[in-house]
């Protein structure tokens, strides 16, 4: 059984580093200009493999309870002790996941920096005073003074 859960972590893994190559390539595409073509390919490529982690995830913690260990990280490392195969594999996938998630965290600030800026270009061409009035351009574009 604890070939499985070694097989498990193995696989686990390699979803985690696919998943990290993606977040590198999403945020080389949200620095370029037109890069933004590709985050749709991106997006769809990354919520694959979040369901993939997610099934092995649920494979990890039924092959725990199989051992009759507890799911989640408690269990996994009481499966470790004693087993250094399955421990030096548990501190790979911990170390990819944690890299994965750090880069996950800047790309989301990158995106909230990025929709900042278009909050505030938007803002300018509307002419809105700091107070929610438009003084140019309104909601359909249309200048409101004029009509136009």
């Amino acid at each position: 059984m604890k070939d499985a859960l070694l097989a498990t972590l193995i696989d686990e893994h390699a979803a985690v580093e696919a998943f990290a190559s993606l977040l590198a390539f999403e945020e080389k595409a949200l620095t370029t200009a037109d890069g933004i073509d590709v985050l749709p390919q991106i997006v769809e490529k990354k919520t694959t493999l979040t369901q993939r982690m997610a099934g092995l995830e649920k494979a990890r913690d039924a092959q725990l309870a199989g051992l009759g260990l507890p799911a989640g990280r408690k269990g996994i490392e009481m499966a470790c002790d004693g087993d250094s195969r399955l421990a030096g594999q548990w501190a790979l996938l911990k170390g990819s996941t944690e890299r994965a998630r750090r880069q996950n965290l800047t790309i989301g600030m990158m995106v909230r920096t990025r929709m900042e800026h278009n909050r505030r270009a938007l803002a300018i061409l509307r002419g809105e005073t700091g107070n929610g009035t438009s003084m140019l351009y309104g909601p359909d574009g249309r200048l409101p003074a004029f009509g136009l």
